[in-house]
């Protein structure tokens, strides 16, 4: 499995979750297998501005599968979704938190968090819990 978290700055597993997917210019990309992270690395975006669907064809192109982050907007998940990349949302806090409590399955997500200010309804709808 390779799992991307759109990251604050590029601390990487020391960094915090972005808030907004699309805003975040730095992601963590973990490699995992049978459980275990066996590589961290941190990449940064090749592009200043970006288009709908270049974020997710970049990190598609990075072999990435599943995405964790907070906020991520309809049209983004749907790119993602049509690549058969899984998002998760709701996911917030220190990366390196975040990324050990989903292997554990016990990551708890915010399911609110497209109420919160700065997401409202052009983020579509999202009903993850735990995972």
């Amino acid at each position: 499995m390779r799992i991307a978290i759109p990251c604050e700055d590029a601390r990487g597993l020391d960094s915090y979750v972005s808030m907004h997917f699309g805003r975040a210019r730095y992601f963590v990309i973990a490699d995992v297998v049978d459980g275990r992270i066996v590589n961290v690395e941190v990449v940064q975006l090749p592009f200043d501005e970006h288009v709908p669907g270049q974020i997710p064809r970049f990190l598609q192109s990075l072999g990435v599968d599943t995405i964790l982050a907070y906020g991520v907007g309809m049209r983004a998940r749907m790119f993602f979704e049509s690549m058969g990349i899984r998002v998760i949302t709701g996911a917030y806090g220190r990366v390196r938190d975040v990324l050990e409590s989903f292997l554990r399955g016990t990551l708890v997500l915010d399911v609110d968090w497209e109420k919160k200010e700065g997401f409202g309804k052009h983020h579509g709808h999202c009903d993850h819990h735990m995972l």
